[in-house]
């Protein structure tokens, strides 16, 4: 019998995903990439041997990611190799921040709170009290509440210190614009979810030496054929199933942008296009600094941002295993900076590292990146489109609906999703 065709419009993560996914039920796969390479908004830009591979943002995974992770390995990666994997740790320039010890999810989060002595004990209190009524609550929350209304009872140590930077290192949106639902489900996945789900696994390896060169090393092997450089133009419904620029499937999966998808559904599913075209976005921007010889305290270093300090983390690269001498500045919720422009971005953070950091020799500007639609702005209420859109049409992308916000976790688990709805062959 001949295996089932099914094209896959887009090669990010939820595109590899899919791919992977429809390969291993028996389909025959074709994927559709307008790129030059796979992965998407979580890539490397610029050939291997063009000097140090930069990133288009900084992308960590934690413990919780099941999917991401089982999806690495199926494509042969070393988890070892590929990370850094440590407790969950905030470490600030000049002290260190919260950590968590290893051991049972609840038993970890409760030790290190108590453990942690920089904030009042009145403080700790009041979180280990909140966060028992977050949890009685089986972590729901009303759907129109925001992240800083919800954290409004607890001392602004711990808001400034812990809940708002992993709401914007999650949710990619400010605390006080960002769903408190979707973050207490981040929460409840990563610190209570089982051992180890809180651990920070940060990449050693460029962002496409991680995922997208293994995974096409993978689907190549499988006969899955790829085309990049390839925008999809026409998408029509036919009495056999589907045809996608004049080639004939049975099934597609549009793991393309929420912008891509919603102009190919305009006239198949007005309505799901609508939606997916209304979606909001947030930007994300790195700039690289270059010093010879420096490093910071820790792989990963969370910063106070300010009107005029823009960065909420940076990561030294040469600790990662990259290059020496080379660190990341990340902004999310980026949407202020990008007006200003990347030249006046990177001036600024430059500024903030002078003032946070001791540099064995003053750190000049390398790079500056944005990402001006890296994640869907995750407001509370939001109504996103689901993954079915027509018989033999599914929709994969970390905007789908589902439970995280736009991370690779979420692309990932909308791939697969995507993959697992097609019909068995």
């Amino acid at each position: 019998m001949t295996a089932k065709r099914v094209a896959i419009v887009g090669g990010g993560w939820a595109g590899l995903a899919a791919a992977v996914k429809a390969s291993q039920l028996g389909y025959q796969v074709t994927l559709f990439e307008m790129a030059q390479h796979l992965g998407g908004r979580a890539r490397s830009l610029g050939a291997p041997d063009a000097g140090p591979r930069l990133d288009n943002g900084q992308h960590i995974l934690i413990g919780a990611y099941q999917a991401s992770l089982s999806l690495l390995e199926a494509v042969g990666v070393d988890l070892k190799q590929g990370f850094l994997r440590q407790p969950l740790r905030l470490r600030y320039p000049r002290h260190e921040g919260l950590c968590l010890p290893p051991g049972p999810a609840l038993i970890s989060f409760v030790r290190g709170i108590l453990a942690y002595r920089a904030w009042p004990l009145a403080a700790r209190l009041s979180l280990l009290l909140t966060a028992t009524g977050w949890l009685l609550r089986r972590f729901e929350c009303a759907p129109m509440l925001n992240v800083a209304a919800l954290s409004a009872g607890l001392p602004a140590i711990v808001r400034q210190e812990l809940i708002e930077p992993l709401c914007v290192a999650a949710l990619n949106t400010p605390a006080d614009q960002a769903s408190a639902q979707v973050f207490l489900r981040v929460l409840r996945d990563a610190l209570f979810s089982g051992r180890g789900s809180a651990d920070l696994l940060l990449p050693k390896l460029p962002l496409s030496a991680l995922l997208a060169e293994p995974a096409a090393t993978w689907l190549s092997a499988r006969g899955v054929k790829i085309h990049l450089n390839t925008r999809v133009q026409a998408l029509t419904q036919c009495p056999a199933g589907w045809s996608v620029d004049g080639q004939a499937f049975e099934q597609v999966i549009l793991a393309c942008t929420s912008a891509q998808a919603a102009i190919l559904c305009a006239e198949i599913a007005p309505a799901w296009a609508s939606q997916a075209g209304a979606l909001q976005y947030q930007p994300i921007m790195t700039v690289y600094l270059r010093s010879a010889g420096s490093q910071l305290p820790a792989a990963m270093v969370a910063l106070q941002e300010s009107a005029e300090a823009p960065a909420q983390f940076a990561f030294d690269l040469g600790q990662l295993g990259h290059d020496p001498g080379l660190f990341a500045f990340v902004i999310s919720g980026a949407a202020n900076w990008v007006e200003r422009g990347l030249a006046a971005s990177g001036e600024a953070t430059l500024q903030q590292a002078l003032a946070q950091f001791t540099w064995h020799n003053p750190p000049q500007i390398h790079r500056v990146l944005a990402e001006k639609r890296a994640t869907f702005a995750c407001i509370p209420g939001l109504q996103r489109p689901p993954t079915s859109i027509k018989p033999g049409l599914w929709a994969a992308g970390d905007y789908v609906d589902g439970p995280y916000p736009a991370t690779l976790e979420g692309a990932v688990r909308a791939g697969f999703n995507a993959a697992a709805n097609l019909p068995p062959i």
